[in-house]
């Protein structure tokens, strides 16, 4: 009996270590990922496109920060590919110091009155650095967590890395807003770099706490039975291509929206209502905050009440808030602008918290990594990446949100739709002993 207990000690032991491995790592690459996009909303124009107007200046720094986007998929595959191949843990150090030091060359790239035009080709060859490493984190992070889980409890565990983005969203508006006060006059200048050359300090904590990991159980039981796939991207696209693309599209209600509220908003509300800047980093702030209760609720709820029924209903909310989000913001009054940024993140935590469990348990364990992977990084190119850009055309061409709610409403169908013809999930592997 006292070995069993010790042996049971030593499981929940491992288990706490992967949870908070995989939260904390992806915590810091979300932060290193937001960070640019605040940046592209409020700096880079400025920087690296000056002398543009106004629009076409933010519509070039958002092309820079779709490119990042475009590379996810990219990055999914090559670390899919090793993560199925060697293990979560390697691949999961090696996205972390690629994402780290590509966020903080940023931090000491010159502007274009400095060097010119190489200027933002720099930026946009690190933007694809950080594309690749957050496109291989996602994969990894989710199923190391998950992996380690019991079976019944798959969509808390597996929506715990999922506190990365807000806790990232939190840590990169929050520094940005510190440093924005700190350096005053100068944070056009010098201000703004800060919070990037942090990165290369998070890092270091994340590396330490990532090395002290076990690798997955589910993966080591793969290897035990000697069931590893000797091309893993290749046989997740013949064996799971409904899934694959399914897993773009049913992202389509949750990415899109996202990137319009915590990036889009910004440039909407300071250019088109002349909202305070400061004022907006505090209420994403205060957003973000809330969700680090709602992304784990709604994953637990996912485990009591069905994936599909919890992420439907996020679909629905956020199509029946798209008019009212604009609406909100539109009255220009702090109450009202703050709760229509608040509930714009719980609606999206409706669909994020069960959103890597109902994506990750559509492929057996020995191609997971690269079907779950390139399928939820898809999206970034079909929808998180072109989301601002869209919406600012839109509002440059029509000057009214109308246009940009009906696109939202637009994502949601599609995704309500791939939801619907989604198959469900692959059969599952036996569940293996948790032994350390």
């Amino acid at each position: 009996m006292a070995a069993i207990a010790v042996e049971a000690r030593g499981v929940r032991t491992a288990r706490r270590r992967a949870v908070f491995a995989s939260t904390i790592g992806t915590s810091i690459e979300w932060y290193d990922f937001f960070l640019y996009g605040t940046a592209a909303a409020l700096i880079f124009p400025k920087l690296f496109f000056p002398g543009s107007q106004p629009f076409t200046g933010v519509l070039a720094s958002f092309t820079t920060q779709f490119v990042g986007f475009a590379a996810r998929p990219i990055g999914a595959a090559i670390f899919g590919h090793f993560g199925d191949r060697i293990g979560r843990k390697a691949t999961l150090i090696t996205t972390l110091l690629l994402m780290g030091i590509a966020t903080f060359l940023i931090g000491l790239l010159p502007g274009y009155a400095s060097i010119g035009v190489l200027a933002p080709i720099l930026l946009v060859l690190l933007r694809i650095a950080q594309g690749i490493g957050v496109g291989g984190e996602w994969g990894g992070s989710v199923l190391l967590s998950m992996e380690w889980g019991e079976r019944e409890k798959r969509g808390l565990m597996a929506s715990m890395p999922q506190l990365g983005v807000p806790v990232g969203l939190l840590l990169s508006t929050g520094i940005f807003k510190l440093m924005s006060a700190v350096s005053g006059g100068g944070f056009d200048s010098w201000g703004w770099r800060v919070p990037f050359l942090l990165s290369i300090v998070l890092v270091g904590v994340g590396l330490y706490v990532r090395l002290r990991v076990l690798e997955s159980p589910v993966f080591a039981a793969v290897r035990q039975a000697e069931a590893v796939v000797r091309l893993p991207v290749w046989e997740a696209i013949r064996r799971y291509p409904g899934q694959i693309l399914a897993a773009a599209f049913v992202r389509m209600s949750e990415q899109a929206p996202f990137y319009l509220f915590i990036t889009f908003v910004l440039t909407y509300g300071t250019k088109k209502l002349g909202l305070s800047q400061n004022s907006l980093l505090s209420y994403t702030m205060v957003a973000a905050a809330l969700g680090l209760v709602s992304v784990p609720l709604f994953g637990w709820l996912s485990d009591r009440y069905g994936r599909r029924l919890v992420y439907g209903t996020g679909i629905v909310a956020t199509a029946a808030f798209a008019f009212p989000y604009f609406g909100l913001l539109n009255t220009k009054m702090s109450g009202l602008v703050l709760l229509a940024i608040v509930v714009s993140l719980v609606v999206h935590d409706v669909q994020y918290g069960p959103q890597a469990a109902l994506i990750a348990e559509s492929f057996d364990s020995t191609v997971r990594y690269s079907g779950a992977g390139i399928g939820y990084h898809l999206a970034s190119v079909l929808a998180g990446g072109p989301a601002p850009l869209i919406a600012t055309a839109i509002l440059q061409h029509t000057g009214s949100s109308t246009w940009i709610s009906l696109y939202i409403i637009g994502c949601a169908i599609l995704s309500l739709i791939a939801l619907l013809v989604m198959p469900r999930r692959a059969p599952t592997e036996e569940a293996p002993a948790l032994k350390v």
